[in-house]
């Protein structure tokens, strides 16, 4: 395995880094391999001195036939991309894994992370019919947890849960990186702040729908958002509830809300959150308890919705919501590795 090799040619990153705002490299990964083109993976596996992207950020690229490379994710703030850039194109043709490092001990000290920081990324190329890559992409379809482990070479990809995002190991060498279903959204509501939560919702990479009982035949004008015009019970189950859902319930009438909350309170959802005065929070929690719901569930209730910005517009509420449900996701991630 090999440090460093000398690329084709020196592909140039687009001037805008769109190509940074995904964070989950499964969708052009899949995309990719399902048109029959090679990938290179890259996985940030160490990284020393506190940098700018978490152990197991990810970047994919790949190689249409006509046109430049593609560039997917990103690995710190504009340090490297462009360097782990050529190498990735030097493997896709090459077919030889690479370990590339940067910072102090790196071979290349013209190419320095501004935060001081040390990170070691894997290049590794994928065919497609790659048969971890198959597994990973059931176990996307399924909503199962899983582990993907490879030495640039050898890899395979095994159902159940770790502890740690990614590890890895020196002696043999070996990269460990944990996978988790795509966080999903299930907005209920109708108004513009449930319209601005769903939207929000879309853009920070949630699985996104929207759930207006009753609502017209055509969709929300929001790329990307799905939409359910039926009862919330029925929406809710349609979609399924599971450990890595997040439901906002905002419809303003206890007609709806209450349904929606119960269903989603006696489920495995990740979080429920309800949009309302505070002053009516009583009245609605004594509902619940007399609809079977029990004091523990209850207690997991986020209501009012979100945190405290002071802001009470469409998108001050939205940022409030995500926000929460961000803090949620990444604190019980954090528990689960301590």
């Amino acid at each position: 395995m090999t440090l460093k090799s000398e690329p084709r040619t020196d592909p140039s990153l687009p001037d805008w880094p769109d190509y940074g705002l995904l964070e989950d490299m499964r969708g052009p990964l899949f995309a990719a391999l399902g048109k029959g083109r090679a990938v290179v993976l890259a996985t940030l596996f160490r990284v020393e001195g506190g940098g700018p992207r978490p152990e197991g950020t990810q970047m994919v690229f790949t190689l249409p036939p006509e046109g430049p490379l593609e560039v997917h994710g990103f690995m710190s703030g504009g340090c490297v991309e462009a360097d782990v850039a050529r190498h990735a194109l030097a493997v896709m043709v090459s077919d030889v894994p690479m370990r590339l490092v940067y910072g102090p001990s790196s071979p290349w000290p013209d190419i320095r992370l501004l935060c001081g920081a040390e990170i070691e990324i894997l290049l590794e190329r994928i065919s497609p019919g790659d048969l971890a890559a198959q597994g990973l992409e059931q176990a996307y379809l399924n909503r199962q947890s899983g582990v993907w482990i490879s030495d640039g070479t050898m890899r395979r990809f095994d159902l159940g849960t770790t502890s740690r995002a990614c590890h890895w190991s020196s002696e043999p060498f070996g990269v460990a990186r944990a996978y988790d279903p795509v966080p999903r959204l299930i907005v209920v509501g109708s108004d513009p702040t449930a319209l601005a939560i769903a939207s929000v919702g879309v853009t920070a990479g949630f699985q996104t729908w929207l759930n207006r009982p009753k609502g017209p035949a055509s969709a929300p004008p929001v790329f990307g958002l799905g939409y359910l015009r039926q009862d919330p019970e029925a929406a809710l189950k349609e979609i399924g509830l599971d450990p890595w859902t997040y439901v906002a319930i905002a419809s303003h009438d206890a007609d709806t809300d209450h349904p929606a909350l119960v269903t989603a309170l006696k489920s495995s959802a990740a979080y429920v959150g309800l949009l309302g005065a505070r002053r009516r929070l009583p009245e609605r929690l004594a509902a619940l308890k007399a609809a079977g719901v029990t004091n523990e569930a209850i207690a997991q209730l986020h209501a009012p919705i979100g945190m405290d910005l002071g802001g009470k517009a469409p998108w001050e509420v939205a940022i409030s919501v995500l926000g929460e449900m961000i803090h949620k996701r990444r604190m019980t991630k954090t528990s689960k590795a301590v």
